[in-house]
């Protein structure tokens, strides 16, 4: 019996030691790639880092030139609206057609594909073909106001349009996800509260408001949770679709948007460093304020 127990006890350490060693490529790659550069950057953010050359501490002297810096307050802002107009956008429009999804009818399982396409699209697809079709000379968009003998607008150019054109984009490109997500979170819903609530007369709107949209909360939280980080970390399609000296930009320009310009165009990866330290306390302040407010608005079938 004895024997048997050591040859057990042998065989579990060999097992571990085996799935270890499956993932250490992974490890490494998340410790060199991902912790480490974040560490790395954190360093950057005290130093004058430049292009080139070894980088100086110079202390929170960058941090202090943020403070003062317009067109950083300025991109703060604009992701702030980037954030108020795409996420209760996203969250409404994923809800509607997760709704109209969960619906048997014909021809629903082609209008799933259709809405699932963005999905599967890359971004770089979808930004140049967004940013053809708002094209001020030729765009789809001004072809059709032109139908009705109405003046063409400069979408992308603009500074009036050119954050609702890509918070537009935006929204189109990040609705099939969630939509996914909820139509699961709807299917998963026992069907004999729905029965009992019939039962009892409650309507099509009482049941959606007092069983499904209680129990598709958690559902309902967790899209929230990520179209959040999406939407404070969006830059492809703004990368895409307004060029850099285009007057648009300025107020198009996001925080991460911002941190590439910084970074990679004028050469201050020092500072760019602490843009993006900004942006990840921002991001982590704003979902532990969600996780804080999760016990009040969503609502666990225990």
């Amino acid at each position: 019996m004895k024997r048997r127990t050591e040859s057990a006890g042998g065989r579990r350490k060999r097992e571990a030691i085996f799935a270890y060693l499956m993932i250490a490529p992974l490890m490494a790659g998340v410790l060199l790639f991902y912790i480490g550069a974040f560490f790395k950057n954190l360093y950057y953010g005290f130093t004058d880092k430049g292009s080139f050359g070894d980088a100086e501490l110079i202390g929170i002297k960058n941090y202090m030139e943020i403070a003062k810096d317009g067109a950083f307050l300025r991109a703060a802002a604009n992701t702030a609206l980037y954030a108020l107009f795409c996420v209760p956008a996203v969250l409404l429009l994923s809800v509607l057609l997760a709704l109209l999804l969960n619906v048997r009818l014909k021809g629903i399982g082609l209008l799933r594909v259709c809405i699932f396409l963005p999905a599967v699209t890359l971004p770089s697809a979808i930004g140049l073909i967004w940013r053809w079709m708002m094209n001020y000379e030729f765009g789809l968009f001004n072809e059709i106001r032109a139908l009705f003998s109405l003046k063409r607008i400069a979408w992308l150019s603009d500074p009036n349009y050119a954050l609702f054109s890509v918070s537009l984009v935006f929204i189109w490109a990040n609705v099939a996800y969630p939509v996914i997500i909820l139509l699961a979170g709807l299917q998963s819903i026992p069907s004999c509260y729905r029965e009992a609530a019939q039962i009892d007369g409650a309507g099509r709107w009482r049941q959606f408001t007092s069983i499904t949209l209680p129990l598709l909360s958690p559902v309902i939280f967790f899209v929230l949770i990520t179209t959040v980080i999406n939407v404070l970390q969006i830059f492809d399609f703004i990368y895409l679709m307004i060029p850099e000296g285009s007057i648009g930009m300025a107020s198009a320009r996001s925080l991460v948007s911002y941190f590439f310009r910084q970074s990679f165009v004028m050469g201050h990866r020092g500072y760019g460093a602490a843009v993006s330290v900004i942006l990840f306390l921002l991001i982590l302040l704003v979902t532990m304020l969600l996780m804080f407010l999760q016990k009040r608005i969503v609502f666990y079938d225990d």
